[in-house]
């Protein structure tokens, strides 16, 4: 099965994540950018980078995805995807971006990554600077998990990043490699 990963990735994370996966399922990683290059892929691997609700590359690269490829979606954000409210909202969000059928038939992940206050383009820092004014004197019982880590962790570094939360996507790739049915 011709297969392929293509990702989006602002600052680092979701390529690093890109590049890991490569290495366990020996499957070549490009970004969005080269999407153009997936026609006759039979699965494609999307991993894209959470901002401002949107899936950093998707729309751009989707219109190349051959319509009959398997596909996997991958997002890597902020908000912790062990939290199920998140993962509603992410999905809600992805919903919006994609076409209908394309959204049905895609395995979705969610990996959590990282920010580095410092790394962000003026552009990121002000949008981050305004949402975090804007939620920063809700009260504690009307803050979501979300707006309470973006809270916690505004204006620092931090990495969540998880190689082992690759485990299961590897085991799928794997199982539909070797002819696996949903």
């Amino acid at each position: 099965m011709k297969s392929i990963i293509v990702y989006g990735s602002q600052y680092g994370t979701t390529r690093f994540y890109a590049e890991k996966l490569s290495e366990l399922t020996d499957i070549e990683p490009i970004s969005y950018e080269q999407a153009a290059e997936v026609s006759g892929c039979e699965l494609v691997i999307y991993l894209g980078g959470l901002y401002a609700g949107g899936v950093k590359g998707l729309k751009h690269a989707l219109k190349y995805f051959p319509k009959e490829a398997e596909l996997i979606l991958i997002t890597v954000g902020l908000a912790d995807p062990a939290d199920s409210e998140n993962v509603k909202n992410i999905r809600k969000s992805l919903k919006k971006q994609m076409p209908d059928d394309a959204y049905k038939r895609a395995r979705i992940f969610h990996l959590r990554g990282g920010i580095d206050y410092k790394q962000l383009t003026f552009k990121h820092k002000t949008m981050m600077k305004l949402l975090y004014n804007s939620v920063k004197n809700t009260p504690p019982e009307e803050m979501t998990a979300e707006t309470k880590a973006m809270i916690e962790t505004y204006n620092q570094k931090v990495n969540f990043v998880d190689e082992r939360t690759l485990e299961p996507i590897v085991k799928e790739i794997k199982r539909m490699l070797s002819g696996g049915k949903r």
